[in-house]
């Protein structure tokens, strides 16, 4: 695949919802990348805004979701496809669910709760609330990017740290929430009605018209 240039904010969505599946990084697949598709003097420059810039305004947007979900890597599924990717990637089951049929561990079960039941929480709220830190739990990354791959969590934003100026700087903090909390059940589960295999045959035929 060789997707177009891309050089602003309102391109990157637009790029997102024509092919419905983006990583952030480049993959196995040539071509198939935020990455690939940005010029690179765009990356980490500081006189222009790149995609460090655009992910967060983008996921804000409501028409996709971003998170670690391709392979444990960032990347975003656009509104269209999102009923299907959910389907498939929850093989049937919401978090209750899950954890009630053994398939989920305890930590799962407490950070997913956590958030839930907080709407969307900053990564460095969740590790307070949760106890993960020195001294306390470990393995949030790994938990957290599981939660994303099956698709039980997204980023919903990033916030950044701001100098005396109002200047943001660093990297951005990312704010997790449920795809439910961002674009509302009725829109995430509407795929339900069918089987998750379906949800992934029916993806899997779109990806193999677009990456041949």
């Amino acid at each position: 695949m060789k997707c177009r240039q891309i050089r602003s904010e309102k391109e990157l969505a637009e790029l997102v919802n024509e092919v419905g599946f983006l990583p952030f990084f480049k993959n196995t697949v040539e071509g198939f990348s935020i990455e690939e598709c940005t010029p690179s003097e765009l990356w980490f420059s500081e006189e222009l805004e790149g995609p460090w810039e655009w992910k967060g305004p983008v996921a804000r947007k409501k028409d996709c979701i971003y998170g670690k979900f391709f392979c444990g890597r960032a990347g975003f599924v656009s509104l269209e496809w999102v009923p299907d990717f959910v389907n498939f990637r929850r093989n049937g089951y919401d978090f209750d669910a899950r954890y009630d049929d053994g398939l989920a561990p305890a930590k799962d079960k407490f950070l997913y709760d956590t958030v839930a039941g907080k709407g969307e929480l900053l990564s460095k709220e969740l590790k307070r609330l949760c106890n993960y830190g020195k001294g306390g739990n470990k393995g949030f990354d790994s938990i957290i990017t599981r939660l994303q791959m099956q698709s039980y969590l997204v980023i919903s934003n990033f916030e950044y740290m701001r100098d005396k100026a109002g200047n943001p700087y660093g990297w951005g903090v990312a704010r997790y929430a449920t795809p439910e909390y961002v674009l509302g059940a009725e829109k995430v589960k509407a795929a339900y009605v069918r089987e998750p295999e379906e949800s992934g045959k029916r993806i899997m035929e779109y990806l193999s018209k677009l990456l041949p």
